[in-house]
């Protein structure tokens, strides 16, 4: 039996496989946030002299990638992504998401909106039917937390401040238990439309496009036709 780990190390490199036939001189990548992800960091650092340089969605990453030598570039110096590549918390048939298990969800959303197509790389463990089980985290002006868990209650969610952390845009996570989200672009919607939310991990409106999943028979390829 392969250990979590193990999977993860699997699918980093399955991912670095498929990046790698697109790299060009001229190709910015966007990165994503997270232990599977610190690893294809560290897959994509040897190839760093075949592409121009990344974005990041977290200081983490930033961080990581700088120290390895992989140039990091800001969202706003950059006008298109071929691909961005990041984790998830939970994946459903269709490729919906819960992210932000790290807390970086809403830069990873701008990210990911800005490229051609979202990599998502998971082992099998984030596989679900329903969303949901994983507590969705919801980012949050300080000012509105109360007003916003007061509305996230009545949605039939249970939310529950995330004690002690702050966002890289100095903003405040509700992480969400209780929920069952049968209807994940529905429900993105209608948290988007909350004063006082910033960002909702849910990734159902603009899902992944092509989800690499670490088995212990393998990495699978999934997309919305396949899975």
């Amino acid at each position: 039996m392969l250990t979590q780990t193990q999977l993860k190390q699997n699918v980093a490199a399955a991912a670095m496989e498929f990046v790698l036939p697109l790299l060009t001189p001229s190709t910015v990548l966007g990165v994503g946030t997270g232990s599977t992800v610190d690893l294809f960091i560290d897959a994509l650092a040897p190839h760093k002299h075949r592409f121009r340089g990344a974005v990041s969605s977290s200081e983490r990453s930033s961080s990581r990638m700088a120290a390895l030598g992989i140039p990091v570039f800001d969202l706003n110096e950059v006008q298109a992504m071929p691909l961005y590549v990041d984790g998830a918390d939970e994946v459903d048939h269709e490729l919906n998401m819960i992210k932000g298990g790290g807390g970086a969800l809403t830069r990873e959303k701008i990210v990911a909106s800005v490229a051609e197509r979202f990599i998502c790389i998971v082992d099998e463990s984030k596989r679900v039917q329903v969303l949901g089980k994983f507590p969705l985290p919801v980012e949050v002006i300080p000012m509105a937390r109360e007003s916003v868990a007061r509305r996230l209650t009545a949605l039939g969610g249970k939310p529950a401040l995330r004690e002690g952390f702050i966002t890289d845009n100095g903003c405040q996570i509700l992480d969400v238990s209780g929920l069952s989200i049968d209807s994940p672009a529905q429900f993105e919607a209608e948290l988007n439309n909350i004063p006082g939310v910033v960002c909702c991990g849910l990734f159902a409106l603009s899902g992944a496009s092509v989800v690499l999943m670490s088995t212990q028979q393998g990495v699978r390829q999934l997309t919305k036709s396949s899975s």
